[in-house]
């Protein structure tokens, strides 16, 4: 019997990998299931990025392999992106990579950085890859907690008693998926002098600050913060761009030298009409990102509702692309309620419990479904009682 690497035995397929399959053997023509779950934006990119790929793919000479750094123009609009949004200079040459989305630069950046027994610390509740990939690499997990009557922001006092001197990596998600809240720079600060002062890494990933947000925020605009910091980002969320698998990481240039070092020996750089488009969709500007979230707010509304109709509560200052709610008092299992909700009404939501122990009272659901589904996962409701 060929027996599979133990690396894997800590690890468990991806939540929404297995439950999709259940979605659609329940789904049917006379009443569909209407998901809600999923942060897959289902809007199109802009028209000219479309574009700017059909253009790019007739061309005879971009189909050859590209450079693993990504080319020089993709690099410059990301510098100037950060550049206007969030007063970071960067350097175009030596301090962005381009990545095949940035979930791969979290296997990149894991790898590059961490050995085996090396302590990682994150969030909980969190985006569920930050775990996987530390236990594929047979890391140290240790979970620092986020709280409701804390406001979900960062509790620096609790973090300064978690043996900060054998950390290696600490991720971040500012503004934070799934609970929608945005660290203050005050908090942000404090960071990063314990990571200077321990010596770890911070990493941030940040793909929701376009989103529902007027206060765009990175972790490189913190004075010292590159000394300690990484930031991941993509066009997944702020540009509808999620199955394009564009993104990129962004540091001083002994760490994307590092990375470079894991991402060169894994593939072979991104196909030229790709990141032509992208470099499209980094120069819209301020009326793209109006009109999306003028989508988005109407959507939010309709959201929201649904909560309430649930019985649920929430914070109504959250950012990004979905809302975290608290489940009534006389419900205690959000996996039970989610699939209650699946099978009686055909409406699927995330439970809060995938994004760890802290979020098990919680559910979650994406703004990524037309007015219409959500006016329909309304009406469907209509009868329910929490």
């Amino acid at each position: 019997m060929i027996e599979t690497a133990n690396r894997i035995k800590s690890v468990e397929e991806y939540y929404f990998s297995k439950k999709l399959q259940e979605v659609r053997s329940l789904d049917s023509p006379d009443f569909p299931v209407i998901n809600l779950g999923i942060g897959s934006p289902d809007l199109a990119p802009h028209p000219t990025v479309i574009q700017a790929l059909n253009d790019a793919a007739i061309k005879p000479d971009v189909h050859a392999y590209q450079s693993y750094r990504g080319i020089p123009e993709l690099r410059t609009a990301i510098a100037g992106y950060y550049a206007q949004y969030f007063d970071v200079k960067l350097s175009a040459e030596n301090e962005i990579l381009p990545l095949v989305g940035s979930k791969e630069g979290i296997m990149h950046i894991t790898q590059a950085f961490v050995n085996p027994g090396d302590r990682v610390l994150v969030p909980n509740p969190g985006y569920p890859t930050y775990g996987a990939v530390a236990n594929l690499v047979q890391a140290n997990i240790k979970y620092y907690n986020l709280r409701e009557e804390n406001n979900w922001q960062l509790d620096i006092n609790l973090i300064e008693k978690l043996e900060l001197d054998k950390v290696k990596l600490f991720w971040l998600n500012s503004p934070h998926m799934p609970t929608g809240v945005q660290y203050s720079k005050e908090t942000l600060q404090k960071l990063v002098a314990l990571a200077k002062k321990h010596q770890f890494l911070i990493v941030n990933d940040n793909p929701y600050s376009m989103i529902l947000n007027k206060d765009y925020q990175s972790i490189l605009s913190i004075e010292g913060a590159s000394e300690v910091a990484i930031e991941l980002n993509s066009l997944s969320k702020s540009h509808n761009m999620a199955g394009w698998r564009l993104g990129w990481c962004m540091g001083k240039t002994e760490f994307i030298d590092a990375i470079l070092k894991v991402k060169s020996n894994m593939d072979s750089g991104m196909f030229k009409p790709l990141q032509i488009a992208a470099f499209k969709a980094l120069k819209l500007g301020d009326d793209w990102f109006e009109s999306l979230n003028t989508v988005y707010k109407e959507r939010r509304v309709l959201a929201e509702k649904i909560i309430n109709k649930l019985g649920c509560s929430f914070d109504e200052n959250q950012q990004g692309l979905f809302l975290w709610a608290k489940l009534p008092a006389n419900i205690s299992s959000s996996e039970e309620l989610v699939d209650h909700l699946l099978h009686e009404y055909r409406v699927f939501l995330s439970p809060g419990f995938i994004f760890g122990t802290q979020g098990q009272g919680y559910i979650r659901i994406s703004l990524c479904a037309n007015e219409n589904q959500f006016k329909t996962a309304l009406d469907r409701f209509q009868n329910y009682q929490p």
